[in-house]
């Protein structure tokens, strides 16, 4: 008996035992984050290599000389610097996309969750259908359709297809059945608040973790879209940097004269690519985390 249980008379409390740790899961968690994170070490080392290390040494170890800057400048150069117009495109197709794909999928998910009109459950298990749909399988048809308009070869090409977003729709359907409150709307209806209104400063602030978490799956896919750029854009200026960096490697392949130039210019160009992906993803993540926990405090 401890001191404490013979002075109370009451048997000491038990102590908690430290949770003890899946051996098996640890390892499968490490295997998966070096598979991820892999390739981005390897993007980062190559970057810093010049020519013939690039060629000559180990994937994985640091070259003689510490070349990144001289590579950052021959990316600048290349081809009258158009990387950089590649990457502001991007900037702009997915910028745009991804917040609008965002509002469009909130403001559908809010009516769909909150609204009972005829046909509902026809729209929400079509947009549920809809997700099963590859995209790549809809980009001719897509392709077909722009054409007839006279859209292909513009912006709009790349930005219009990318703000419908069913899987966001599906996500912010779900979510606004749980975390707007029917009685707020109601209580706002009685304050005599029409529907939009209600919209914009009721249900759109309580659904902000969600709609951030669209923005970064919109984000994600029109950043790394290649096959529906590739298809509708036949000028090199409009080019997203996931076409212009295939174009450049497809020219490394070849062996033409430069060509482990352009294979440098192409390892770096991928690495300053997704320098914004990241950047993005740990600027919003408290917001999408936030979202997590609330769901799971409502739970």
């Amino acid at each position: 008996m401890t001191t404490m249980a013979l002075v109370t008379g009451k048997p000491a409390p038990k102590r908690r035992q430290p949770r003890s740790r899946s051996v098996p899961l640890t390892v499968i968690v490490w295997a998966l984050a070096g598979y991820f994170l892999l390739p981005l070490v390897w993007l980062a080392i190559s970057s810093t290599k010049d020519n013939g290390d690039l060629f000559s040494t180990f994937g994985f170890a640091f070259g003689s000389k510490f070349a990144l800057f001289d590579n950052l400048a021959a990316l600048s150069t290349q081809d009258g610097g158009v990387f950089w117009r590649w990457m502001l495109n991007t900037l702009i197709y997915a910028g745009v996309s991804a917040i609008g794909a965002a509002f469009i999928a909130t403001a559908a998910g809010y009516a769909l969750a909150k609204y009972r009109f005829p046909g509902r459950g026809v729209i929400f298990y079509g947009i549920f259908a809809a997700i099963m749909i590859p995209t790549t399988a809809l980009a001719l048809p897509t392709y077909l359709l722009f054409a007839q308009v006279g859209l292909t070869n513009t912006m709009f090409a790349i930005i219009l297809p990318s703000l419908v977003s069913p899987f966001g729709v599906f996500l912010m359907t779900v979510y606004a059945q749980d975390s707007v409150d029917q009685s707020l709307l109601e209580a706002a209806r009685i304050d005599g608040a029409g529907e939009l209104r209600i919209f914009f400063q009721v249900g759109l602030r309580l659904l902000a973790p969600g709609f951030v978490t669209v923005i970064l799956f919109a984000l994600v896919a029109t950043w790394n879209n290649y096959f529906l750029p590739l298809i509708m854009l036949n000028s090199s200026d409009l080019y997203p940097v996931t076409v212009g960096l295939a174009q450049w490697q497809t020219a490394s392949s070849s062996g033409g004269g430069g060509s482990q130039a352009l294979f440098s210019s192409v390892i770096t160009g991928s690495l300053v690519s997704v320098i914004p992906l990241i950047i993005a993803f740990l600027y919003l993540q408290k917001y999408w985390q936030s979202g997590l926990s609330t769901g799971g405090v409502k739970g």
